[in-house]
């Protein structure tokens, strides 16, 4: 049976919040946990030793713990929290940029590699098992064609590197050095209030068409439109993936997560999981077509 993952949180969330979310999600049926910062080192709501205790919760509910790292490495200080994590030896690590894939290496820390590391070919992906790789992620932009050939030339060399897709969640498309939070407020980078609070799911970005075309998240870009693969997960099991990724968010996360998990099991649900929450849907990624295009009936 196929693998749910619960991707690290991509929001600013206040230290309770993240506490009260990993406490309910102990007890949902999802295999594979993410957890740490990943988009802003400004964000501190939580430290290393945080994320350690409620790894150890969920560790002990039966999860599979991995820890991430942050996806732009910006500064000596953001270095340092990334040595720490590379430093400890109880769980895997997912690196989500190159300096990570470079600690986890020099440390014999066994890794997987995140959406964000822009994996293309099998030649990275056999390069990468030599240096300690367990697992990786397609990118989110890359669909099925790409996945299913990746996955056929890796079978083909007789390696076992089990494969992950995004299936759920908006989608994070690009970082930047600059916040784009703080600039809608006016306010300096250094000096942003942590804005991203009052965001919990990001700021709509909206076209003079009322078309929502992106989320704001701090110093990332996010889809504006939720990727929903759930009707996909029959393809991708005949195909050979490994696990699906549902990105947190801080209402409804539950009642997804059960749907999705419904579906694994070969149980159709009665109302997909975008119906639960205000966004549009799209797919277009998968098919290889536009990101915010919904395919539907597709074969």
């Amino acid at each position: 049976m196929m693998k749910l993952s619960l991707g690290p949180i991509l929001w600013y969330w206040s230290k309770q919040t993240v506490f009260d979310f990993y406490a309910n999600a102990a007890e949902w049926p999802v295999d594979v946990v993410y957890l740490g910062e990943t988009v802003c080192s400004r964000r501190r709501e939580l430290k290393l030793n945080d994320w350690l205790e409620i790894a150890s919760v969920l560790k002990d509910s039966g999860k599979q713990v991995v820890l991430s790292t942050q996806t732009l490495i910006e500064s000596e200080a953001d270095l340092r929290a990334l040595r720490k994590i590379c430093s400890q030896q109880e769980y895997l690590v997912e690196a989500n940029d190159q300096s990570a894939l470079q600690l986890a290496t020099q440390n014999k820390l066994p890794f997987v590699t995140g959406p964000s590391m822009n994996i293309y070919n099998s030649a990275t992906l056999k390069l990468l098992a030599k240096q300690g790789l367990k697992g990786w992620s397609l990118p989110v932009e890359l669909g099925r064609e790409t996945l299913q050939k990746l996955i056929g030339e890796l079978n083909e060399d007789g390696l076992d590197l089990p494969a992950e897709v995004f299936a759920w969640g908006f989608l994070p498309l690009a970082w930047s050095s600059r916040c784009f939070t703080a600039r809608h407020y006016n306010l300096p980078k250094d000096n942003c209030e942590f804005r991203c609070l009052q965001h919990p799911d990001g700021m709509e970005l909206r076209s003079r068409e009322s078309q929502e075309l992106f989320r704001l998240n701090g110093i990332s870009t996010l889809s504006g439109s939720r990727y929903d693969l759930m009707r996909e997960m029959p393809d991708m099991k005949k195909m050979g993936v490994s696990t699906v990724r549902l990105s947190p968010e801080h209402q409804g996360m539950e009642e997804v997560i059960r749907r999705y998990d419904q579906m694994r099991r070969g149980k159709v649900p009665a109302t997909d999981p975008l119906q639960l929450v205000e966004a549009p849907p799209c797919n277009g990624y998968w098919y290889g077509k536009p990101g915010m295009d919904l395919v539907i009936n597709q074969a």
